[in-house]
This record gives C-alpha cells, sequence and structure tokens, in this order.
C-alpha cells in the first residue's frame, strides 16, 4: 500500500492521527510528518504498522461517516456530527475534493464560475499594481490558498482573495491567522455560507475588513469590522475605497464590471 493508498484509506475510515497512532503504536509526530510528506522515506517497519491498521475493515458504528454540507436549504441547520475533524483530516483528502473545514465540520465547495474566474486576476491585478507603487509589506493571495484562520486545529478556509500585512502570517502552507482583508465571490451555492457563517468566523478571528462581491445583483457588501457600523452597499458603479488602507486605493468597479459577462452568463443559476 502506497503513502497516497494510505491516504485515502485513512480519510474513507475517518481516523485521525491521532487515532490512527492508538492503533498502529506509531508515535502522532512520526504519523503527521509522513501524511504531510516532511518525511521522504519512512522506515519499513513503520510502513507496515501503518499498513495493517489500514487494511482492516472498518468496525460498524466505530467511526462517523465523513459529513460534507453543502449549501442549499437547511443546511447550516442541520446538527453536527458528534466527531469533529480536524486540519489532520483536512490535509489527508484527496487533492481533488475541495472543501474547508470550520468548526470540525467540512463544507463542500463546488467549482467556481467563469463570473468569478473572471473578476479574481482583475481585483489582483489592481490590488498588486498599488502594492507596487505604494510598497509596504501587504501581500495578495487568490484561492485556493489555506487559511488557518483561528490557529487552532479545527478551522482551513479558503477564502477567494486574502490581503495579508504581517509577514509572520505567511506560511509555506498558506496562512496561520486572520489576513487583514478578505474577498470573497458570492454564487448561489456558496451564498448563505460566506453572508452568515464566514462573515461571523471572520469578524471573531480578527479580519478587519471583508467584501462579499455578488456578481449576478451587481453589487458589493462591504464590512469594515473595526468600525463596529452597518455594512456597506455598492453598486457596480461606484468607486469602493479598500478601508484598511484608509481608501488610498479605490476599486473602480464601473470600469471592472466593462470586462465581467453579462450576469446571466457569469453566475451558474
Amino acid at each position: 500500500m502506497t503513502i497516497e493508498e494510505m491516504r485515502i484509506r485513512k480519510t474513507s475510515l475517518g481516523y485521525t492521527a491521532e487515532q490512527l497512532s492508538q492503533r498502529s503504536g506509531v508515535p502522532l509526530g512520526t504519523i503527521q510528518k509522513i501524511f504531510s510528506g516532511a518525511t521522504a522515506s519512512p522506515r519499513y517497519e513503520t510502513l507496515q504498522k501503518l499498513e495493517a491498521v489500514l487494511s482492516m475493515p472498518a468496525v460498524p458504528g466505530s467511526s462517523d461517516a465523513r459529513p460534507v454540507l453543502r449549501d442549499g436549504g437547511t443546511a447550516y441547520q442541520v446538527k453536527k456530527a458528534e466527531k469533529r475533524f480536524t486540519i489532520d483530516d483536512y490535509r489527508a483528502l484527496p487533492d481533488e475534493q475541495r472543501v474547508e473545514l470550520i468548526d470540525g465540520v467540512f463544507y463542500d465547495m463546488a467549482a467556481p464560475s467563469s463570473g468569478h474566474q473572471q473578476i479574481l486576476p482583475i481585483l489582483s491585478h489592481l490590488i498588486m499594481e498599488h502594492l507596487w507603487e505604494s510598497g509596504g509589506p501587504c501581500q495578495v493571495f487568490l484561492a485556493p490558498f489555506d487559511v488557518q484562520l483561528d490557529m487552532d486545529e479545527y478551522t482551513m478556509v479558503q477564502p477567494d482573495l486574502s490581503i495579508i500585512c504581517d509577514p509572520s502570517k505567511i506560511k509555506y502552507f498558506g496562512c496561520f491567522g486572520a489576513p487583514d482583508l478578505i474577498m470573497e465571490i458570492l454564487s448561489p451555492s456558496t451564498a448563505r455560507k460566506d453572508m452568515l457563517l464566514k462573515a461571523q468566523k471572520y469578524e471573531h478571528a480578527g479580519v478587519r475588513e471583508y467584501w462579499l462581491i455578488d456578481i449576478r445583483k451587481r453589487r458589493i457588501l462591504v464590512y469594515e469590522f473595526e468600525k463596529l457600523e452597518l455594512p456597506k452597499i455598492y453598486g457596480f458603479d461606484e468607486k469602493i475605497p479598500i478601508g484598511i488602507w484608509d481608501g488610498a486605493l479605490e476599486l473602480d468597479f464601473s470600469l471592472i464590471s466593462e470586462r465581467l459577462l453579462p450576469p446571466e452568463m457569469a453566475v451558474r443559476p
């Protein structure tokens, strides 16, 4: 059994690294290094111990099925599973399975729409131009980009666009802590999560500013959490200042919208 096969098997059985350590006798740190790729050539005896545990069939009722919630209907009224999944479980998922981990629950991430893919590079380009001209420590990152938001083991999100002004938060895997500004592009499949669940998470984690961009309705909702004010609503015909820079950069959405597909084509129904 290859390490990748072990990783997939571990995920399908719902084992955490801690559980696998207890069952195999392999130290937890060794298991984490093997599945993260930090240990390129694990000892043969170690692999044998892991394979012996992972080859055994799951005992009915011994572990929970992995819950992945999807938006729509009453998705966020679903009672959370008793098992809280961890970042270890998140990293053990197959690369092609895109999810976010929020408070120990996995949430499915649908493929981005064409409008989503259009607007993100434009926003990134305009922000990067400003940073190149003004200097400073801030950097821009686009999804997929992991953010260990609460610096704990139960939340890992992938904001569409993150601005990080504290270089010490940028790690090899992504961001450890709250970005200064986050932008999310809304779609019908993610709107409830982005507007309710993630808005609350971002505020509590210390994100200073949060933009929700609705391509279909041609509007932007801007939270400046530090000011403790109601969010501001802008149209796609306005210039919107970036609050964390005290308006030193304004994004002109009247120009941005000229380059976008019509709303009915940009976002899936």
